[in-house]
């Protein structure tokens, strides 16, 4: 999901298809407006209740347990070290459709549900009071209203503050040369898919645990600005899939990321592992994972989002006949890298022969099927064994590697057989490609923000992983594991290095070496 900036040009444009029920029926394919530099806001939701038309339109735009004993340290005493937050939430359309944090603002603390986005840059929860802000959730979650009078940490930015005059230089915030320097430092994000919220900003202080050398941790604290949201409309006013706010993980000085990283609270890299079965969840940190595998693609420079330069398309092995100018990035041109996009589009003229050789590739044991512009499959057989591997090569030689899971969606059951459809979408009449969770699930992504590159590598994200406190290579050493996450269903260990811990050891190793000459 991307707020566009101020300066954007016209809305975005996707396109998605949700098809097929038990009985095979398809829902038509829902074409959008246009698509620059802002990408549409999309929000999935339970289907309990919700008819397929819904469940489409909605799309189209869309672990630990609670933390305890929580006490803030006093200013300028969190020390560095990699920061970690719960991850909630799955990528299936029929069930979340979207990953969630927890993150605690204010003094006292109140713990806020917020959105994980990699697409857009702030940080907004829902303020109190607010106009048609949602109060209950069908995600089975407990909704929160900041209020800024109630936090003894709490000040309003104005228009006179540095912070909102930088913004204001990326669209990001609002103050017209009528307001005087005591005005609110105010913010709108309209989104495509016709939802909105506004607000102003507010500094308070963010409270996270920081996970140390050795793996010790220390509740630590932060004091940050963010959105305030005192009014939102459209789909944002819907309870059935309502979370606190959006949490963007984008490159600009107002993200959390920027602002933590700038202060010396945390490195200037962040990482995920979105898991896809099961209940979904998964590992959110502010370090640099370090896992064997790691392959890495830099990123499109002096660009809004998270912009890769994708240089061609392998399906079973084989290049797709795509001229490379395709993929080159532009205002209008490009692929980018989105946690806040559910599945995943593909530019105009890379669609269609992607599906073809798709349907070429399968089993003969499989029936391949159109249904209303929809490509389907009928099958009893494993996925895995009849269905091609899919390759995306980037700028580097890079490739992500994508099983068939990565690239259909399991629609309904015939006779025993399972229908599939291709749920990647056409991005009809435009140029952007957008990886959404469908993509990024199941692997282990690094955004090395200092050195502007992306990394990833297949990951059972269920798992522990190796974080690093800082970017760059050879800063790392497996020392060690620390389990950070109490919720047995989402085990988070995480390994932290220091660089003196690396040379203390090649200092003995050195030494032993000459003793025994």
């Amino acid at each position: 999901m991307m707020p566009p900036l101020a300066a954007a040009a016209a809305a975005a444009a996707a396109l998605i298809l949700i098809v097929l029920s038990s009985e095979a029926e398809a829902a038509e394919r829902v074409a959008v407006e246009k698509f620059p530099t802002s990408l549409t806001l999309e929000r999935s939701l339970p289907t309990k209740g919700v008819g397929i038309e819904q469940l489409k339109a909605r799309d189209m735009a869309r672990d630990r347990g609670r933390r305890k004993n929580v006490r803030r340290l006093l200013a300028g005493s969190s020390p560095a070290g990699v920061v970690d937050f719960p991850v909630e939430g799955s990528d299936n359309p029929f069930t979340v459709g979207l990953y969630y944090t927890r993150v605690q603002l204010g003094n006292p603390p109140k713990e806020f549900y917020v959105q994980i986005d990699t697409g857009s840059d702030i940080l907004w929860v829902t303020c109190n009071p607010c106009s048609g802000c949602p109060t209950s959730s069908g995600l089975n979650i407990k909704l929160e209203f900041y209020e800024a009078e109630k936090s003894t940490t709490s000040s309003k930015i104005s228009c006179a503050d540095d912070t909102c005059t930088a913004a204001m230089q990326t669209g990001e915030a609002l103050c017209t040369a009528s307001d005087g320097s005591g005005s609110l430092c105010d913010y709108t994000f309209q989104y495509g898919d016709g939802s909105g919220t506004s607000g102003y900003y507010v500094s308070d202080s963010l409270y996270f645990d920081t996970v140390l050398d050795a793996g010790s941790t220390a509740n630590s604290s932060a004091t940050i600005v963010f959105g305030c949201s005192n009014s939102q409309s459209g789909d944002l006013t819907k309870a059935d899939r309502a979370v606190d706010g959006i949490f963007g993980f984008g490159q600009h000085d107002l993200s959390v990321v920027s602002q933590l990283s700038s202060s010396g609270v945390a490195p200037k890299v962040f990482s995920h592992c979105l898991k896809g079965s099961g209940n979904g969840g998964g590992i959110l940190v502010l370090g640099q994972v370090v896992e064997p595998g790691l392959v890495y693609t830099p990123l499109v420079p002096s660009q809004p989002h998270y912009n890769l330069n994708l240089e061609s398309i392998a399906v079973n092995g084989l290049t797709l006949s795509i001229d490379s100018s395709v993929f080159a990035t532009s205002t209008t041109q490009g692929t980018i890298i989105d946690s806040g996009t559910t599945l995943a589009y593909l530019a105009d003229q890379a669609y269609d022969p992607f599906v073809e050789a798709i349907v070429a590739s399968v089993d003969d044991s499989v029936h391949a099927f159109a249904s209303k512009g929809n490509q389907c499959f009928l099958t009893g057989s494993s996925v895995d064994t009849v269905f091609p591997k899919v390759g995306l090569t980037f700028k580097g030689g890079a490739v992500l590697l994508l099983k068939p899971e990565d690239y259909l969606l399991q629609q309904g059951t015939v006779d025993g057989a399972i229908i599939w459809c291709i749920g990647w979408q056409k991005n009809q009449g435009q140029g952007i490609s957008i990886l959404g969770d469908m993509v990024l699930k199941d692997k282990v992504f690094v955004y090395d923000l200092a050195n502007q590159r992306i990394g990833w590598a297949d990951y059972d994200c269920s798992q522990s992983v190796n974080v690093s406190m800082s970017s760059g290579k050879n800063e790392y050493l497996n020392s060690g594991q620390f389990d950070v996450n109490n919720a047995s269903s989402h085990r988070f260990g995480i390994f932290v290095v220091n660089k003196i811990i690396v040379t203390m050891i090649i200092t003995v190793i050195l030494l032993g070496a000459s003793l025994h000459r």
